[in-house]
């Protein structure tokens, strides 16, 4: 049994994981806006703030991974507290993840930010963007607040940021077959798509180990062949 003031401060520890982790939830979801509207306005300069910020992201995952491992180490936690530790490493793996693909966005927007215009097929992504960020926030707040079935709510949404990614894909297709000289442009709003389909799947990682932290339950890859 710890005693009183060893339980105190394992419970901080925990507390300050749990923060860490939402702050760097925070980064992400910024750098996911900063970098669509570096590609909605074709911002070169505001694509690069992405890019040179993206080591804060490492940062929090070596730190948050550095207090997540000491605290497993001299605390040894068991059951909820040791199944919250080890969703704490799996979500900072998603989270640094998805700041990359936040960082591969910004840099097809300042590619892209030296067209004449941005092929027609952009228009979806904004609001793929945003379902996937939803995501994201939903998947957080479900891990803060020990939610199972709001992040089983989660899970239910990746499929409308698929059916926006079939829709980008379809219509590119489309789009490059009737303007050959702008297939260039076209692939990279695609590639910016698939980013954005890359983020909801983290975001789906994260909300299925928030069902496992909770209840127990690991749902990976159910109805999945």
């Amino acid at each position: 049994m710890m005693n009183t003031h060893t339980s105190q401060q394992y419970y901080t520890e925990l507390r300050s994981l749990k923060d860490r982790l939402l702050a760097m939830g925070g980064r992400c979801e910024a750098h996911i806006r900063q970098a669509l509207q570096a590609l909605e306005h074709q911002d070169a300069m505001l694509a690069n703030e992405v890019t040179g910020t993206d080591h804060q992201i490492n940062a929090d995952e070596l730190a948050i991974d550095d207090l997540a491992v000491r605290i497993l180490a001299l605390r040894q936690p068991v059951g909820k507290d040791l199944r919250f530790l080890l969703t704490a490493l799996k979500v900072v793996t998603d989270l640094e993840r998805i700041g990359d693909e936040a960082v591969n966005i910004a840099e097809r927007a300042e590619e892209l930010s030296s067209e004449p215009h941005l092929p027609e097929t952009w228009r979806a992504l904004p609001e793929m963007a945003n379902a996937a960020a939803a995501m994201l926030h939903d998947a957080l707040d479900a891990f803060v607040e020990e939610d199972a079935e709001k992040a089983q709510s989660v899970l239910e949404k990746d499929d409308e940021v698929d059916e926006f990614y079939g829709q980008v894909m379809r219509k590119s297709l489309e789009y490059m077959a009737q303007h050959s000289a702008r297939v260039k442009a076209a692939m990279g709003v695609v590639s910016c798509a698939k980013y954005i389909e890359r983020i909801a799947d983290h975001s789906t990682n994260i909300a299925e180990m928030v069902v496992y932290m909770v209840r127990g339950e690991d749902v990976r890859h159910r109805g999945k062949k």
